[in-house]
Protein backbone atom coordinates (compact mmCIF):
# COMPACT_ATOMS: atom_id res chain seq x y z
CA UNK A 1 0.00 0.00 0.00
CA UNK A 2 1.55 3.67 -0.94
CA UNK A 3 -0.18 6.98 -0.17
CA UNK A 4 -0.83 7.69 -3.86
CA UNK A 5 -2.82 4.59 -4.03
CA UNK A 6 -4.36 5.62 -0.44
CA UNK A 7 -5.46 8.59 -1.94
CA UNK A 8 -6.21 8.18 -5.22
CA UNK A 9 -9.03 5.54 -3.95
CA UNK A 10 -10.14 8.35 -0.97
CA UNK A 11 -10.49 11.30 -3.75
CA UNK A 12 -11.90 8.90 -6.67
CA UNK A 13 -15.07 6.72 -5.36
CA UNK A 14 -16.86 4.64 -6.88
CA UNK A 15 -18.88 1.41 -7.25
CA UNK A 16 -17.80 -2.35 -7.77
CA UNK A 17 -14.02 -3.68 -7.21
CA UNK A 18 -10.83 -1.82 -8.95
CA UNK A 19 -7.22 -2.67 -8.71
CA UNK A 20 -4.87 0.62 -8.47
CA UNK A 21 -1.32 0.10 -9.54
CA UNK A 22 1.43 2.47 -8.45
CA UNK A 23 4.04 2.94 -11.06
CA UNK A 24 6.75 4.63 -8.94
CA UNK A 25 6.96 0.87 -6.88
CA UNK A 26 6.73 -0.77 -10.53
CA UNK A 27 9.85 1.36 -11.40
CA UNK A 28 11.40 0.56 -8.02
CA UNK A 29 11.00 -2.89 -8.24
CA UNK A 30 13.00 -2.45 -12.28
CA UNK A 31 15.53 -1.25 -10.91
CA UNK A 32 15.60 -3.60 -7.74
CA UNK A 33 16.44 -6.45 -10.30
CA UNK A 34 19.37 -4.56 -12.34
CA UNK A 35 20.77 -4.26 -9.38
CA UNK A 36 20.71 -7.33 -8.08
CA UNK A 37 21.49 -8.85 -11.64
CA UNK A 38 23.92 -6.54 -13.16
CA UNK A 39 24.72 -8.53 -15.63
CA UNK A 40 21.59 -9.87 -16.57
CA UNK A 41 18.94 -8.66 -18.92
CA UNK A 42 15.29 -8.38 -17.56
CA UNK A 43 12.40 -9.65 -19.99
CA UNK A 44 9.43 -8.78 -17.78
CA UNK A 45 6.55 -11.28 -18.50
CA UNK A 46 4.18 -9.40 -19.65
CA UNK A 47 1.16 -11.59 -18.69
CA UNK A 48 1.84 -10.37 -15.31
CA UNK A 49 -0.08 -6.92 -16.23
CA UNK A 50 -0.21 -6.26 -19.53
CA UNK A 51 -1.54 -2.65 -18.81
CA UNK A 52 0.00 -0.05 -21.56
CA UNK A 53 1.34 2.25 -19.07
CA UNK A 54 3.30 -0.52 -17.02
CA UNK A 55 5.00 -1.34 -20.64
CA UNK A 56 5.16 2.01 -21.79
CA UNK A 57 7.22 2.36 -18.33
CA UNK A 58 9.54 -0.38 -18.83
CA UNK A 59 10.46 0.17 -22.12
CA UNK A 60 11.67 3.25 -21.37
CA UNK A 61 13.62 1.95 -18.36
CA UNK A 62 15.24 -0.67 -21.11
CA UNK A 63 13.53 -3.74 -20.49
CA UNK A 64 12.76 -6.30 -22.28
CA UNK A 65 10.13 -8.45 -22.74
CA UNK A 66 8.48 -12.61 -22.39
CA UNK A 67 5.42 -12.25 -24.20
CA UNK A 68 3.14 -15.97 -24.99
CA UNK A 69 0.98 -14.83 -27.83
CA UNK A 70 1.48 -12.33 -30.84
CA UNK A 71 -0.89 -10.19 -29.26
CA UNK A 72 1.64 -9.52 -26.16
CA UNK A 73 4.13 -9.20 -28.67
CA UNK A 74 2.23 -6.60 -30.22
CA UNK A 75 1.70 -4.59 -26.88
CA UNK A 76 5.29 -4.67 -25.89
CA UNK A 77 6.15 -3.38 -29.43
CA UNK A 78 2.93 -0.98 -29.28
CA UNK A 79 4.86 0.40 -26.30
CA UNK A 80 8.54 1.06 -27.49
CA UNK A 81 10.12 -2.02 -27.43
CA UNK A 82 12.29 -3.40 -30.83
CA UNK A 83 11.73 -6.98 -32.00
CA UNK A 84 15.24 -7.86 -30.69
CA UNK A 85 13.87 -6.84 -27.09
CA UNK A 86 11.05 -9.37 -27.36
CA UNK A 87 11.29 -13.58 -26.77
CA UNK A 88 8.47 -15.83 -27.67
CA UNK A 89 8.66 -17.57 -24.67
CA UNK A 90 5.52 -19.77 -24.87
CA UNK A 91 6.37 -23.38 -25.71
CA UNK A 92 2.98 -24.11 -27.39
CA UNK A 93 2.60 -21.89 -30.60
CA UNK A 94 0.19 -22.46 -33.75
CA UNK A 95 3.11 -22.25 -36.75
CA UNK A 96 0.90 -19.29 -38.37
CA UNK A 97 1.71 -17.52 -34.97
CA UNK A 98 5.51 -18.03 -35.08
CA UNK A 99 5.17 -17.15 -38.71
CA UNK A 100 3.62 -13.48 -37.78
CA UNK A 101 5.60 -13.05 -34.58
CA UNK A 102 8.92 -13.48 -37.78
CA UNK A 103 7.58 -11.46 -39.37
CA UNK A 104 7.28 -8.60 -37.01
CA UNK A 105 10.94 -9.32 -35.79
CA UNK A 106 11.31 -11.81 -33.61
CA UNK A 107 14.18 -14.28 -33.88
CA UNK A 108 14.34 -15.90 -30.19
CA UNK A 109 11.40 -18.50 -29.22
CA UNK A 110 11.14 -21.31 -26.62
CA UNK A 111 10.88 -24.72 -27.68
CA UNK A 112 10.55 -28.01 -25.83
CA UNK A 113 10.17 -30.83 -27.88
CA UNK A 114 11.06 -31.71 -31.70
CA UNK A 115 7.70 -30.95 -33.32
CA UNK A 116 7.64 -27.19 -31.53
CA UNK A 117 11.44 -27.15 -33.42
CA UNK A 118 9.78 -28.19 -36.52
CA UNK A 119 7.40 -25.81 -36.78
CA UNK A 120 10.16 -22.63 -35.66
CA UNK A 121 12.29 -24.22 -38.69
CA UNK A 122 9.63 -24.05 -40.95
CA UNK A 123 8.59 -20.59 -39.99
CA UNK A 124 10.86 -18.58 -38.58
CA UNK A 125 14.12 -20.16 -40.29
CA UNK A 126 17.55 -19.17 -38.83
CA UNK A 127 16.01 -18.27 -35.40
CA UNK A 128 17.29 -18.25 -31.97
CA UNK A 129 15.66 -21.26 -29.61
CA UNK A 130 16.69 -22.10 -26.22
CA UNK A 131 14.99 -24.87 -24.44
CA UNK A 132 12.86 -25.33 -21.63
CA UNK A 133 13.93 -27.68 -18.93
CA UNK A 134 11.27 -28.98 -16.01
CA UNK A 135 11.78 -28.08 -12.83
CA UNK A 136 9.95 -29.68 -9.63
CA UNK A 137 8.94 -26.24 -8.33
CA UNK A 138 9.38 -27.30 -4.81
CA UNK A 139 9.21 -24.64 -2.09
CA UNK A 140 6.79 -22.39 -4.72
CA UNK A 141 3.26 -21.31 -3.13
CA UNK A 142 2.52 -21.18 -7.22
CA UNK A 143 4.09 -24.64 -8.21
CA UNK A 144 3.79 -24.99 -12.00
CA UNK A 145 3.16 -28.27 -13.22
CA UNK A 146 4.37 -30.68 -15.97
CA UNK A 147 2.49 -28.86 -18.64
CA UNK A 148 6.03 -26.77 -19.62
CA UNK A 149 9.41 -28.23 -20.53
CA UNK A 150 11.15 -31.47 -20.95
CA UNK A 151 13.73 -33.86 -18.88
CA UNK A 152 17.29 -32.36 -18.90
CA UNK A 153 17.74 -35.84 -20.73
CA UNK A 154 15.79 -35.26 -23.48
CA UNK A 155 16.77 -31.60 -23.79
CA UNK A 156 19.95 -31.84 -25.40
CA UNK A 157 18.01 -34.14 -28.11
CA UNK A 158 16.04 -31.34 -28.87
CA UNK A 159 18.92 -28.69 -29.48
CA UNK A 160 20.43 -31.29 -31.79
CA UNK A 161 17.33 -31.42 -33.81
CA UNK A 162 16.99 -27.48 -33.59
CA UNK A 163 20.75 -27.32 -34.79
CA UNK A 164 20.08 -30.05 -37.58
CA UNK A 165 17.05 -27.66 -39.04
CA UNK A 166 19.23 -24.82 -39.54
CA UNK A 167 18.11 -22.96 -36.67
CA UNK A 168 20.20 -21.34 -33.90
CA UNK A 169 20.68 -23.95 -30.55
CA UNK A 170 20.75 -20.65 -28.67
CA UNK A 171 20.08 -22.27 -24.81
CA UNK A 172 18.07 -23.65 -21.99
CA UNK A 173 15.50 -22.47 -19.49
CA UNK A 174 13.55 -23.39 -17.02
CA UNK A 175 11.45 -21.87 -14.41
CA UNK A 176 11.63 -22.57 -10.26
CA UNK A 177 7.60 -21.92 -9.70
CA UNK A 178 6.30 -18.76 -9.42
CA UNK A 179 6.43 -17.19 -6.03
CA UNK A 180 9.49 -18.90 -5.17
CA UNK A 181 10.47 -18.28 -1.65
CA UNK A 182 13.76 -20.38 -1.68
CA UNK A 183 16.60 -18.63 -3.19
CA UNK A 184 18.67 -21.95 -3.55
CA UNK A 185 16.09 -23.14 -5.81
CA UNK A 186 17.82 -22.48 -8.73
CA UNK A 187 20.84 -24.29 -7.84
CA UNK A 188 19.98 -27.62 -9.37
CA UNK A 189 18.53 -26.48 -12.06
CA UNK A 190 21.69 -24.69 -13.05
CA UNK A 191 23.69 -28.03 -12.34
CA UNK A 192 21.31 -29.51 -14.86
CA UNK A 193 21.93 -27.05 -17.12
CA UNK A 194 25.65 -27.51 -17.07
CA UNK A 195 25.69 -30.63 -18.03
CA UNK A 196 23.78 -29.97 -20.81
CA UNK A 197 26.10 -27.22 -21.69
CA UNK A 198 28.91 -29.54 -21.75
CA UNK A 199 27.46 -32.63 -23.54
CA UNK A 200 26.34 -30.67 -26.39
CA UNK A 201 29.58 -28.60 -26.68
CA UNK A 202 31.35 -31.63 -26.93
CA UNK A 203 29.46 -32.52 -30.33
CA UNK A 204 30.63 -28.99 -31.40
CA UNK A 205 26.81 -27.33 -30.04
CA UNK A 206 27.75 -24.60 -28.36
CA UNK A 207 24.85 -22.72 -26.01
CA UNK A 208 25.45 -19.09 -25.14
CA UNK A 209 22.19 -18.35 -22.78
CA UNK A 210 20.37 -19.57 -19.71
CA UNK A 211 16.82 -18.09 -19.43
CA UNK A 212 17.01 -18.15 -15.49
CA UNK A 213 12.96 -17.67 -15.48
CA UNK A 214 10.43 -16.17 -12.93
CA UNK A 215 9.55 -17.75 -9.47
CA UNK A 216 10.73 -13.79 -7.60
CA UNK A 217 8.04 -13.57 -5.09
CA UNK A 218 6.06 -10.48 -3.75
CA UNK A 219 5.12 -10.08 -0.17
CA UNK A 220 1.81 -11.32 0.83
CA UNK A 221 1.07 -12.71 4.07
CA UNK A 222 4.55 -14.45 4.80
CA UNK A 223 7.69 -12.72 4.69
CA UNK A 224 9.80 -12.56 1.52
CA UNK A 225 13.81 -12.70 0.97
CA UNK A 226 15.00 -9.56 -0.55
CA UNK A 227 15.78 -9.42 -4.59
CA UNK A 228 19.16 -8.93 -3.38
CA UNK A 229 19.19 -12.29 -1.67
CA UNK A 230 18.08 -13.92 -5.04
CA UNK A 231 20.66 -12.34 -7.08
CA UNK A 232 23.74 -13.32 -4.54
CA UNK A 233 22.18 -16.71 -4.23
CA UNK A 234 21.88 -17.23 -8.20
CA UNK A 235 25.38 -15.44 -9.00
CA UNK A 236 26.60 -18.49 -6.90
CA UNK A 237 25.24 -21.05 -8.48
CA UNK A 238 26.22 -19.46 -11.91
CA UNK A 239 29.87 -19.43 -10.92
CA UNK A 240 29.87 -22.82 -8.97
CA UNK A 241 27.95 -24.66 -12.19
CA UNK A 242 29.69 -23.01 -15.22
CA UNK A 243 33.29 -21.93 -13.21
CA UNK A 244 34.64 -18.56 -15.33
CA UNK A 245 32.51 -19.27 -18.52
CA UNK A 246 28.95 -17.86 -17.31
CA UNK A 247 26.81 -17.73 -19.96
CA UNK A 248 24.70 -14.93 -21.20
CA UNK A 249 21.64 -14.51 -18.89
CA UNK A 250 18.13 -13.86 -18.55
CA UNK A 251 15.19 -13.24 -15.96
CA UNK A 252 11.58 -13.19 -16.97
CA UNK A 253 10.13 -11.75 -12.93
CA UNK A 254 6.20 -11.05 -13.51
CA UNK A 255 5.12 -11.24 -10.17
CA UNK A 256 8.35 -9.60 -8.76
CA UNK A 257 7.66 -7.22 -11.08
CA UNK A 258 4.09 -5.87 -10.90
CA UNK A 259 2.54 -8.14 -7.92
CA UNK A 260 3.55 -5.32 -5.19
CA UNK A 261 2.44 -2.22 -6.73
CA UNK A 262 -1.12 -3.28 -7.02
CA UNK A 263 -4.12 -2.71 -4.50
CA UNK A 264 -8.03 -3.98 -5.39
CA UNK A 265 -10.53 -2.09 -3.12
CA UNK A 266 -13.47 -4.41 -3.14
CA UNK A 267 -16.89 -4.51 -0.88
CA UNK A 268 -18.20 -6.60 1.42
CA UNK A 269 -21.75 -7.90 -0.26
CA UNK A 270 -22.99 -10.25 2.63
CA UNK A 271 -22.05 -11.86 6.30
CA UNK A 272 -24.08 -14.45 7.39
CA UNK A 273 -23.63 -17.74 9.30
CA UNK A 274 -24.69 -21.31 8.31
CA UNK A 275 -26.04 -22.40 11.34
CA UNK A 276 -26.76 -21.18 14.83
CA UNK A 277 -24.19 -23.18 16.09
CA UNK A 278 -21.61 -21.85 13.22
CA UNK A 279 -18.48 -20.68 14.88
CA UNK A 280 -16.84 -19.06 11.18
CA UNK A 281 -18.83 -16.19 9.75
CA UNK A 282 -18.59 -16.14 5.84
CA UNK A 283 -17.98 -12.91 4.26
CA UNK A 284 -18.67 -12.31 0.54
CA UNK A 285 -16.90 -9.88 -1.07
CA UNK A 286 -18.04 -8.48 -4.63
CA UNK A 287 -14.85 -9.80 -6.15
CA UNK A 288 -14.12 -13.64 -6.18
CA UNK A 289 -12.07 -16.50 -8.30
CA UNK A 290 -14.16 -15.32 -11.74
CA UNK A 291 -13.14 -11.80 -10.81
CA UNK A 292 -9.56 -11.87 -10.65
CA UNK A 293 -8.33 -13.62 -7.73
CA UNK A 294 -8.32 -16.98 -9.62
CA UNK A 295 -5.08 -17.24 -7.63
CA UNK A 296 -6.77 -18.32 -3.97
CA UNK A 297 -7.73 -21.70 -5.96
CA UNK A 298 -6.30 -24.33 -3.43
CA UNK A 299 -6.05 -21.23 -1.60
CA UNK A 300 -1.93 -21.33 -2.87
CA UNK A 301 -1.52 -17.08 -2.82
CA UNK A 302 -2.89 -16.06 0.38
CA UNK A 303 -3.21 -11.99 -0.31
CA UNK A 304 -3.15 -9.29 2.67
CA UNK A 305 -6.81 -8.48 3.68
CA UNK A 306 -6.94 -5.20 5.53
CA UNK A 307 -10.59 -2.86 6.48
CA UNK A 308 -10.97 0.23 8.51
CA UNK A 309 -11.53 -2.11 11.86
CA UNK A 310 -8.26 -3.73 11.93
CA UNK A 311 -8.45 -2.22 15.59
CA UNK A 312 -11.23 -4.41 16.78
CA UNK A 313 -11.52 -7.69 17.94
CA UNK A 314 -11.09 -10.25 15.26
CA UNK A 315 -12.87 -13.43 14.57
CA UNK A 316 -12.58 -16.78 12.25
CA UNK A 317 -13.87 -16.04 8.88
CA UNK A 318 -14.69 -18.06 5.02
CA UNK A 319 -13.81 -15.55 2.31
CA UNK A 320 -16.15 -16.21 -0.80
CA UNK A 321 -16.90 -14.45 -3.80
CA UNK A 322 -20.29 -13.31 -5.69
CA UNK A 323 -21.17 -15.73 -8.28
CA UNK A 324 -23.41 -18.55 -8.09
CA UNK A 325 -20.52 -20.97 -8.40
CA UNK A 326 -19.71 -23.03 -5.38
CA UNK A 327 -16.47 -22.89 -6.39
CA UNK A 328 -16.21 -19.19 -5.47
CA UNK A 329 -15.17 -19.51 -1.98
CA UNK A 330 -11.18 -17.91 -1.61
CA UNK A 331 -10.31 -18.86 1.82
CA UNK A 332 -12.22 -21.96 3.79
CA UNK A 333 -9.08 -24.54 4.72
CA UNK A 334 -7.34 -22.03 6.93
CA UNK A 335 -10.29 -18.71 8.05
CA UNK A 336 -9.15 -15.35 8.10
CA UNK A 337 -9.02 -13.47 10.97
CA UNK A 338 -11.45 -10.70 10.08
CA UNK A 339 -13.06 -7.58 12.63
CA UNK A 340 -16.49 -8.86 14.29
CA UNK A 341 -17.36 -5.30 13.66
CA UNK A 342 -16.80 -5.51 10.08
CA UNK A 343 -20.42 -4.44 8.17
CA UNK A 344 -22.14 -5.08 4.52
CA UNK A 345 -20.90 -2.30 2.65
CA UNK A 346 -17.37 -2.15 4.16
CA UNK A 347 -14.50 -1.20 1.60
CA UNK A 348 -11.70 -3.54 2.20
CA UNK A 349 -7.88 -3.54 0.44
CA UNK A 350 -6.89 -6.73 -1.10
CA UNK A 351 -3.17 -6.01 -1.06
CA UNK A 352 -0.12 -7.38 -3.39
CA UNK A 353 -2.83 -7.84 -6.66
CA UNK A 354 -1.12 -6.25 -9.19
CA UNK A 355 0.14 -9.10 -11.05
CA UNK A 356 -2.18 -11.78 -12.48
CA UNK A 357 -5.74 -10.17 -11.42
CA UNK A 358 -6.74 -8.34 -14.59
CA UNK A 359 -5.40 -10.66 -16.71
CA UNK A 360 -7.36 -13.67 -14.96
CA UNK A 361 -10.80 -11.32 -14.43
CA UNK A 362 -13.13 -13.27 -16.63
CA UNK A 363 -15.49 -11.38 -19.39
CA UNK A 364 -18.93 -11.63 -18.05
CA UNK A 365 -19.18 -14.50 -15.99
CA UNK A 366 -22.95 -14.37 -13.87
CA UNK A 367 -22.93 -10.60 -15.86
CA UNK A 368 -20.42 -8.98 -13.39
CA UNK A 369 -18.14 -6.81 -15.64
CA UNK A 370 -14.46 -7.47 -15.99
CA UNK A 371 -12.01 -5.60 -13.15
CA UNK A 372 -11.32 -2.20 -13.44
CA UNK A 373 -7.66 -0.90 -13.38
CA UNK A 374 -6.04 1.81 -13.19
CA UNK A 375 -2.46 2.75 -13.08
CA UNK A 376 -1.08 6.26 -11.19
Amino acid sequence: MTDRIMNFLANNREDGPRLVVDLDVVRENYYGFAKALPDTRVFYAVKANPAPEILDLLARLGSCFDTASVVEIEQAMAAGATPDRISFGNTIKKEKDIARAYALGIRLFAVDCEAEVEKIARAAPGAKVFCRILCDGAGAEWPLSRKFGCAPAMAGRVMEHAHRLGLVAHGLSFHVGSQQRNPRMWDGALKASAQIFKDLGEKGINLGMINLGGGFPTKYLKEVPGVKTYGQAIFRALRKHFGNRIPETIIEPGRGMVGNAGVIEAEVVLISKKSDEDAQRWVYLDIGKFNGLAETMDEMIRYPIRTGYDDDAMTPCVIAGPSCDSVDVLYEKEPYLLPVSLEIGAKVLIEGTGAYTTTYSAVGFNGFPPLKSYVI
